[in-house]
């Protein structure tokens, strides 16, 4: 079960260090304008954008989205409306003040429960979290209820290679996208093992190794995780996953760009404008 709380403290201690942006934002050669709290670099972005084949005014799903930045930047490339759903308050809020709300909102969600209605959504994209769903499986189910006939899906993700030790996480020795996508009912699946990402990855934890924490909690906590990842690192593959939903259903278009007066960015508004 994931900690609410832990990562509504972590949202807040990543989002005032800058120490913390300017080594993600380095390491990953992210443009300057997109807020990032995972791992997936500016080149994979642009693969994510590709891959979704999502057209302006189509709604897009941006699910576990943290502070909104990865999600805001293809909606900005392709022209599709955004919805960010993540478990975390804190994101959420930090994410719907962080930029132009016309054509985003952000809500708080569960993988399992997100509160859209079937066949809502032209495209879904989860960046590095999808291990989190419990199991992930479940989460993949719940994006192919929510896309449309056609739509697309792109994940990125860990996965294990070969025997892996017990210093990796059990939430990342339990991903296999081919077969759970398969579980979930999608078509058109491709995995692609991604060696620059990982790269990259190795790249940020050694900078960030190299760091003096200076008291910063965010650092402080990255250093903690550099140290734990790069003890197995070979021990994991990074990968992009793709799939398309069935050709059945139909999209249901989304009514309004912002809450009315007096509401609040919440699933209930997102739940009854979707």
């Amino acid at each position: 079960m994931v900690n609410t709380a832990v990562f509504d403290k972590w949202h807040a201690d990543v989002a005032d260090s800058p120490a913390w942006a300017r080594i993600f934002q380095q390491a990953l050669a992210l443009p300057p304008e997109v807020v990032s709290n995972s791992l997936l670099t500016g080149a994979g972005l642009a693969e994510v954008v590709a891959a979704l084949r999502v057209a302006p005014g189509q709604i897009l799903v941006d699910l576990a989205c943290g502070r909104g930045g990865y999600g805001r930047e293809v909606a900005r490339r392709t022209g599709a409306r955004l919805v960010g759903l993540d478990f975390s308050a804190v994101a959420v809020a930090i994410a719907a003040h962080c930029g132009p709300r016309s054509q985003a909102r952000f809500c708080v969600a569960d993988f399992t429960a997100p509160g859209l209605r079937d066949h809502s959504a032209d495209a879904v994209m989860c960046i590095d979290a999808i291990q989190f769903g419990d199991p992930p499986v479940a989460a993949l189910r719940q994006c192919r209820r929510i896309l449309a006939s056609g739509g697309r899906l792109a994940v990125t993700a860990w996965e294990p290679v070969g025997p892996v030790p017990e210093t990796v996480p059990e939430v990342i020795r339990r991903v296999n996208l081919g077969r759970d996508l398969l579980e979930a009912g999608f078509e058109q699946i491709e995995v692609t093992e991604k060696p620059q990402w990982h790269a990259a990855e190795r790249t940020l934890y050694e900078a960030a190794l190299q760091t003096d924490d200076s008291g910063d909690p965010a650092l402080a906590s990255l250093q903690k995780e550099a140290t734990q990842v790069l003890a197995a690192f070979d021990a994991t593959r990074r990968v992009l996953a793709t799939a398309t939903a069935p050709k059945a259903g139909r999209a249901i278009p989304l009514r309004g760009h912002y809450p009315p007066p007096g509401r609040q960015w919440s699933m209930e508004w997102c739940s009854s404008t979707i």
